[in-house]
């Protein structure tokens, strides 16, 4: 069957919900949205003006105009790890985004990661959790084959903190495993330098493809300060591994340029060398389009408040193109929504929690509670995932769940090992696979959605996500279950045992609030970046045109053999 069968999704905002309703939603969303927008523009601004005059002084440009003048006219670059070590203190010192900027960036009209060392942040130091986040950019650039271009402008490790990011599995060498990596995987790798590369940072860019030096730029494994104290020369850092030696002499760089913009170009040059993207091929004749259903509607659409629902299928018409889908296996497990759309007119495969009461198929004409995996869901979802990984369709994972059903019948319907088999189906898919975290992201659902523990090429979040185990209030109850009758009400005498209760239990969920900020994940790099629900169709774009961009780079199946069709057949009525 050659068709794919895209019919139209979703309403008008009015038809589902009131203005009211709509205007809170969109409210209570836009002071959350606020806060994002301070915060990026707070990290954007580095160790702030000074610092960005110190960098001018020199004759250089900072990372971001760097970054700026690299990327196509009029794109905009989507950043990775904006707030990674957010909140953290070293000493008296912070380092906003760990000091290094890594961006999807459109180049020459093909996307590229672009890893960039901040250097109004103490001269683009690595700093705990730098190496970390520079390794998973480049492993998002070799998952999906997209060309890296390093613009390294780096002191080496930030030493007061060194304990912290040199040694270990992730530490700062691994920077140069995956340096390797790509280059055995044939992904193409450019570096700019453009400054201090010291140690580490000069190791950065030396098995790139492509090396420019700026005048200003030294690459050395040890600087003019260290090399005076253990052996008494004086040099400049220059003089031991400027452009003259590295260029003309060792030939660790390819190409001298006079300045920053110089080089930004030749690197913009070299990417034009690269073949063109092959998203036009995968469209199959068809054309991006936007949503019929407007995608900044989305930000009415979702309540604050997670106990409150939405209509999934509204939300899938706000994010594929002409807001048409193709719902596979709709009259089972109720509770997920799976299916096909296009984005930017390259297929894609969505799976959503859909929320509010849904049919119950062991009960006649009882309902049960949607944001949970029941039995035939989870059969439903490993099934359209091993589908989609076969027939070469990136997935879209749009979580918003509570975890999976507990009790004595779901134990006797075996969901430990249907849940098993999604696991496995996961863990094993080839093609790339996106997380978005709309709201609640729990327990063992977190998991089993493609969370990051198995391995998304992206994970997004959004201003309203909590992810956790459990609610604080189901948590702090869990933790002193001992303490509490049946109704969980706290069942001591003693009044000052009591009290010593009550205290316990709402430290404890306060601590557990807390955890669930989105902005704790981010800072931790339990999740990759926290993204306005206006961007989420654009984020969208941008991941499906980066998973078919490459080509020869994995098997995309053309739509007549899919085995989803065989799937969608094996469910039609009979006769």
């Amino acid at each position: 069957m050659a068709h794919v069968p895209l019919a139209p999704i979703g309403s008008s905002i009015d038809a589902f919900l009131d203005d009211a309703s709509f205007r809170a939603n969109a409210s209570a969303l836009s002071e959350r949205h606020g806060t994002l927008d301070e915060r990026r523009a707070r990290v954007a601004g580095g160790w702030g003006a000074k610092y960005k005059a110190r960098v001018h002084a020199k004759g250089k440009l900072t990372s971001r105009e760097r970054i700026e003048r690299l990327k196509d006219a009029g794109t905009r670059t989507f950043e990775v790890g904006t707030f990674v070590n957010h909140g953290v203190k070293f000493g008296k010192l912070e380092s906003p985004s760990a000091g290094v900027v890594t961006a999807f960036a459109r180049i020459a009209g093909r996307w590229t990661m672009v890893i960039a060392n901040d250097n109004t942040v103490a001269s683009g130091s690595w700093w705990p959790r730098t190496p970390e986040k520079i390794e998973r950019a480049q492993e998002m650039a070799l998952r999906l084959s997209l060309p890296v271009v390093y613009l390294v402008d780096c002191s080496g490790l930030f030493l007061p903190e060194q304990a912290r990011s040199f040694p270990g599995r992730t530490g700062a060498g691994h920077i140069f495993k995956r340096n390797a990596d790509l280059a055995a995987a044939g992904v193409p790798q450019i570096a700019g330098v453009f400054g201090d590369c010291i140690a580490g940072g000069g190791y950065m860019p030396i098995i790139s493809d492509r090396v420019y030096m700026t005048e200003q730029a030294y690459m050395v494994i040890a600087g003019a300060a260290l090399i005076k104290g253990a052996k008494s020369q004086h040099l400049s850092s220059l003089d031991i591994g400027g452009p003259e030696v590295h260029v003309h002499q060792s030939g660790c760089a390819d190409v001298r340029v006079p300045d920053d913009v110089t080089a930004l170009t030749m690197i913009r040059a070299e990417i034009e060398r690269l073949g063109s993207s092959s998203c036009d091929f995968y469209r199959h004749g068809a054309e991006a389009a936007d949503p019929f259903q407007p995608s900044r509607e989305l930000t009415g659409i979702f309540p604050s408040d997670h106990r409150m629902t939405y209509e999934a299928h509204e939300v899938l018409a706000r994010l594929v193109d002409r807001s048409l889908f193709w719902e596979i296996l709709p009259d089972r497990g109720e509770e997920m929504v799976v299916g096909i759309g296009r984005v930017s007119g390259l297929y894609m495969g969505f799976v959503i929690n859909r929320q509010g009461l849904v049919d119950d198929p062991e009960h006649h004409s009882a309902k049960k509670p949607a944001g949970i995996l029941y039995k035939e869901g989870i059969a439903k979802v490993a099934a359209f995932s091993r589908a989609c990984n076969d027939d070469g369709i990136p997935l879209v994972w749009l979580q918003d769940i509570s975890g999976f059903d507990i009790g004595v019948e779901a134990e006797r319907q075996g969901l430990l090992s249907y849940g098993s088999s999604l696991i496995y189906t996961n863990s094993t898919n080839q093609v790339p696979m996106f997380t978005v975290l709309l709201r609640k992201a729990s327990g063992a659902g977190y998991y089993a959605m493609a969370g990051m523990p198995y391995e998304p090429v992206v994970q997004l979040s959004t201003p309203l996500t909590r992810l956790s185990v459990m609610e604080g209030r189901t948590l702090a109850i869990a933790a002193y279950n001992t303490k509490l009758d049946d109704d969980f009400e706290i069942a001591v005498e003693d009044p000052a045992e009591r009290a010593e209760i009550e205290r316990g239990m709402a430290e404890t969920e306060a601590r557990i609030e807390g955890d669930m900020d989105p902005y704790k994940a981010a800072s931790q790099m339990d999740t990759d970046e926290i993204v306005r629900f206006d961007e989420l169709r654009a984020w969208l774009e941008t991941l499906a045109e980066a998973a078919y961009q490459s080509l020869g780079g994995r098997r995309t199946k053309n739509p007549r053999i899919w085995s989803l069709h065989d799937l969608a057949a094996l469910a039609e009525p009979r006769g």
